[in-house]
């Protein structure tokens, strides 16, 4: 089945554009517009796409509450949502994926890589351009780690599943992960799976956001990642079942 997608944008003009680049892909199907947050929400909860492509700035509602709102609605549990914007500071970052995206692009983005992102997302997965997986990394070095709650909430896992967890968050995949502790990427996959039901996190990229957060790996920590990168840098940019 084409993977169906709602385009939230104040500005016709983006929509239209948007609407005609992934035309060109038979195994994607528009469903729906729209020009304000309030409209994204409504339309989604209409359509139940399997991605939204939200663009922030946007009258009434912005498109982080927005993103926020249909995350949160349990009606659309498997609606993932790409934030689509022209900016790229730290601060939108922080909040697009705090709110629950699961991908964040620049407006400047390669049609093929808009593309793949929306159908990656689709997948379950998450997907940041590598402009700003750098800036993240770099973010993370001087957050405060959390406090002693987050030794707790890692409790619910075994020594096997922190094991698997710091090496998602080197960006390791789940072959390199498999080669390490000498497991098959079968099993591999299966404890990233479990690790978040247990956690209660959406995706891989939330599972690596509380590696960071929990302390449970630090920025410019070696974790095992192959070619020297950790974190973010590796974790994103090819996209991991």
């Amino acid at each position: 089945m084409a993977v169906s997608v709602l385009i939230a944008d104040d500005q016709q003009l983006v929509r239209a554009g948007f609407r005609s680049l992934l035309k060109r892909d038979r195994g994607i199907a528009v469903v729906g517009e729209a020009s304000t947050g309030d409209e994204a929400v409504r339309a989604a909860r209409a359509t139940r796409p399997d991605v939204v492509l939200m663009d922030i700035r946007m009258p009434g509602l912005d498109g982080i509450t927005a993103t926020r709102q249909i995350i949160a609605d349990p009606r659309l549990p498997d609606c993932r949502v790409v934030i689509l914007t022209t900016f790229e500071t730290d601060e939108y970052v922080f909040a697009a994926l705090a709110a629950g995206a699961s991908g964040f692009l620049t407006k400047e983005v390669d049609p093929d890589e808009l593309r793949t992102a929306v159908r990656v997302v689709a997948a379950g997965e998450a997907l940041l351009s590598p402009s700003v997986t750098r800036r993240v990394v770099a973010q993370f070095a001087h957050r405060p780690v959390t406090g002693g709650d987050g030794g707790a909430r890692l409790a619910v896992l075994t020594d096997r599943e922190r094991d698997v967890l710091r090496l998602v968050a080197a960006g390791l995949s789940n072959e390199d992960i498999a080669r390490r502790l000498v497991i098959s990427p079968l099993t591999a996959k299966t404890h990233i799976s479990r690790a978040i039901t247990k956690l209660g996190v959406r995706d891989r990229v939330q599972l690596v956001i509380l590696a960071y957060e929990t302390g449970l790996v630090r920025p410019g920590s070696n974790t095992g990642a192959p070619d020297g990168t950790t974190g973010f840098d590796a974790a994103f940019d090819p996209p991991q079942p």
